[in-house]
């Protein structure tokens, strides 16, 4: 154990504070809390009893990563001997489990459930045997400022706890939206200990907003399409309903998450597979061909209920890794090898609404009554009219948008914020060793939509389109080569092909190539205009916008610019996406 966890505490005094937390944590072999009913643990408690957990059991770790925006450390529990360099080198028949906490301290329920979950094993309440082919890894609380944000009243639909912390972190950033686009120190610190330890299973702890319905906790897995087959296949056949039926086993029936549009709607019109893009963690995860699960418990069963529905599904994720551990290791291992060899890539995907399956749901009468308030309808959820059939579940996606793979991309250095993010997800990259001139294929950026107002801190693009032309260009010493042949490939192409939903240009990182540097003086310009009038193309595509556009007809500097634009001297690094494409080995 690091020197720094046990600064100003003693081993007796860490020993007695262990004691007394596991004391009041359990209470007739039932699960009960260090804290009241209604409160869920504070960060300073949390912390404490994890530092005691490690202590007082050498098959425990509390690990420090990186910083966090509140310049506290991102810390990871670990329950096994796996280290992290034994995680990298594993073979086919051990698992890496891994558990996030707090993205939303405002949803505090996997926090909690954690702690319980983790002293139950390490006592030996769950059967130690589920540890002899899975290393368990625990984030206690991954929003450290918006745990420390805390308070009582900002979840309006949720019944209880009492306090709790907020959704934003310390900047205002959820940090459920942040995976790819990497602001927040969190993120930053988050990736390199996910990279470290490669989960093979990975869950993220939350409680939903929407429909009332009898269920605890509704779940949401990786949507299947978008793992490579040989693992997606897998997780919808296999381990999801596995996990289905391990609930329903341990009384605690769930169900998919209720996914409706539009939003807002009841159940039983038909529910979706949530599409988890790569700002979100399991959409991130995905992109490495991890099992990725979100438990959303249901934000108007009381917060006991809630926590120990998220404990009985951390045990029952644990119970079927440890079940299907070969199985999931080589899914994995398989394609990860097959990936780098794909030859399409698919960026963006869409619900085929032709496919679905009949899925059994329990709900309740939706009806409409008068507002007290607006006087117009409102609905409501008649909780003395439940019902039980079958809806419609609506869980396979295509690609709506595809791109070839290339050999290579080069993204020029003067792109710091892009390199550190590859570095960061461990892509490989070499540096060009000198300068040189290359035919590569280049994108112009053609359309993209952005928001009116920022979203996650950034000025989102979306619809974008681009076209390809192939162009000589110009590449310097230190230019960094990057192959799609990889590990990471998937990662690769979907942030550097700028289409792609959560690519790093719709996110803004290259917004710098949108704006024009150079202009014209109309009445230097008017000369040179004349002469490329001669052009009779030119002159009959610059007469039929004359005829088609009377806003055009009427502006004579829309007109001038028409012609400028096909000039030798307007610039043409203007909307030209500086991320090169080299298809064959040059």
């Amino acid at each position: 154990m690091p020197p720094a966890y046990n600064a100003g505490l003693s081993r007796i005094f860490l020993l007695g504070l262990y004691i007394s937390l596991v004391s009041v944590f359990k209470t007739n072999g039932q699960h009960s809390f260090p804290f009241t009913a209604d409160s869920s643990s504070d960060y300073a408690t949390t912390m404490a009893f994890y530092r005691a957990l490690a202590h007082a059991h050498p098959q425990a770790r509390l690990l420090e990563y990186g910083p966090t925006d509140t310049g506290k450390p991102l810390h990871l529990f670990v329950i096994g001997g796996m280290s992290s360099q034994d995680a990298r080198a594993r073979g086919d028949d051990h698992c890496v489990y891994m558990i996030m906490n707090g993205i939303h301290p405002g949803e505090p329920d996997g926090i909690d459930a954690s702690m319980i979950f983790a002293r139950d094993l390490l006592s030996g309440d769950i059967d130690p045997g589920l540890l002899s082919n899975t290393t368990i890894c625990i984030i206690p609380t991954y929003n450290i400022g918006g745990m420390l944000n805390r308070g009582c009243c900002s979840r309006a639909n949720q019944d209880g706890p009492r306090a709790y912390g907020f959704r934003g972190n310390i900047r205002n950033l959820d940090l459920n939206r942040d995976f790819v686009k990497t602001d927040a120190a969190n993120t930053r610190s988050f990736i390199g200990m996910y990279h470290e330890w490669d989960p093979d299973v990975f869950v993220d702890t939350h409680v939903s907003n929407g429909a009332d319905y009898p269920y605890t906790m509704t779940l949401i897995s990786t949507q299947h399409n978008k793992l490579h087959p040989l693992v997606g296949n897998f997780l919808k056949e296999k381990f999801t309903p596995a996990v289905f039926i391990g609930m329903k086993d341990k009384g605690d029936e769930i169900a998919p998450y209720m996914h409706t549009r539009p939003y807002g709607l009841p159940p039983e019109s038909g529910i979706y597979g949530f599409l988890e893009t790569p700002r979100y963690s399991t959409g991130y995860t995905a992109l490495f061909h991890t099992l990725g699960f979100v438990a959303e418990t249901h934000m108007l069963k009381p917060f006991p209920q809630r926590v120990n529905a998220t404990y009985r599904l951390l045990l029952t994720l644990l119970e079927e890794t440890h079940e299907a551990a070969s199985a999931i290791r080589q899914a994995r291992i398989r394609a990860r090898e097959a990936a780098p060899g794909m030859a399409r890539f698919p960026l963006n995907w869409e619900a085929d609404t032709t496919q679905y399956e009949l899925v059994p749901f329990r709900g309740y009468a939706y009806r409409q009554k008068p507002s007290n308030i607006t006087g117009h309808d409102r609905g409501y959820y008649d909780q003395s009219s439940p019902f039980e059939t079958e809806i419609r579940f609506y869980d396979t996606y295509h690609p709506t948008t595809e791109v070839m793979a290339p050999e290579y991309y080069i993204l020029p250095q003067a792109w710091r914020e892009v390199v550190e993010r590859l570095k960061l997800s461990g892509v490989q990259m070499y540096p060009l060793t000198s300068d040189t001139v290359l035919e590569a294929e280049v994108y112009y950026i053609v359309d993209y939509h952005t928001g009116s107002r920022p979203y996650e801190g950034r000025y989102l693009h979306s619809n974008v389109s681009a076209r390809a032309v192939v162009q000589e260009m110009s590449f310097y010493r230190g230019d960094l080569v990057i192959p799609v042949n990889q590990d990471n490939c998937r990662f690769v192409v979907e942030t550097l092909e700028p289409e792609g939903v959560d690519s790093w240009f719709a996110w803004g990182f290259f917004d710098s190539i949108l704006q024009q540097k150079e202009w014209f003086s109309p009445y230097v310009f008017e000369e040179k205009a004349e002469e490329l009038l001669k052009d009779p193309e030119l002159r009959a595509s610059f007469e039929k916008q004359m005829e088609t556009d009377s806003l055009f007809a009427r502006d004579s500097f829309r007109q001038l610019y028409f012609l400028y634009r096909s000039s030798p001297d307007f610039e043409k690094s203007l909307n030209r996406y500086p991320v090169a494409r080299i298809r064959k080995t040059p």
